[in-house]
């Protein structure tokens, strides 16, 4: 696809995963029902990245009513969302590098898996 006919990237979508978005249209031709998986792919990306600020701010666990350790539900939204990203990937049989996190100032320490 050349740069006028790749569709653009929702508006919805974080820079990183509009960039990817792009990235990916220029190396592979897909098919209209192949854009929507792209698209759901970029959403689950997002939606990974929002809960692993939210981890880097608030930490992965908190104290409940009964000062009880829990785990916060960012977690589980980041791991849904990052299997979701992986399995979209591979029905979509893409060999990409994922969308490059942007590095965020002011939230305390780097969260690394």
């Amino acid at each position: 696809m050349t740069a006028r006919t790749t569709p653009k990237a929702p508006s919805h979508l974080s820079a990183e995963a509009r960039r990817w978005w792009t990235e990916v249209l220029s190396s592979y031709q897909l098919e209209p029902h192949h854009r929507l998986l792209l698209r759901a792919a970029c959403e689950a990306w997002d939606r990974a990245q929002q809960a692993r600020r939210a981890i880097r701010k608030h930490g992965a666990t908190y104290t409940d009513r009964f000062s009880q350790p829990r785990s916060r539900p960012e977690v589980q939204t980041e791991k849904d969302a990052a299997t979701l990203f992986a399995r979209l990937l591979r029905e979509l049989q893409l060999d990409v590098e994922p969308p490059k996190e942007t590095p965020r100032t002011g939230l305390g320490h780097d969260y690394t898996e």
